[in-house]
């Protein structure tokens, strides 16, 4: 992730950013249980849910309501917490576009 330099993410850059992100919520409990509850989905719909991009968008909001989260996952991934808004703007378009 380290080499993302341009302003603009693809939306596979994007998608990337919020797979790993969702993979180091994967290794903490707490986190993804909090995550679970927010996103409103059982542990095994997981795997299903990570194919949608409204999802992946939902896994970088829940680590930009976080600044700590958010933080030690930018600081694990070598990216700047910028990058999470990027992503998130990358992988769902403007609030209208969401769901």
């Amino acid at each position: 992730m380290k080499n993302i330099q341009n302003k603009s993410l693809s939306v596979e850059e994007a998608q990337g950013i919020a797979t790993e992100a969702l993979l180091q919520l994967s290794r903490d409990p707490e986190q993804i249980g909090r995550f679970l509850a927010f996103s409103g989905i059982g542990p095994e719909m997981i795997r299903e849910a990570a194919g949608e991009p409204g999802f992946l968008a939902g896994v970088l909001e829940f680590y930009m309501m976080d600044e700590a989260l958010l933080l030690a996952f930018c600081e694990n991934a070598g990216i700047r917490p910028t990058m999470m808004a990027a992503a998130r703007y990358a992988i769902a378009g403007g609030d209208e576009d969401y769901a």
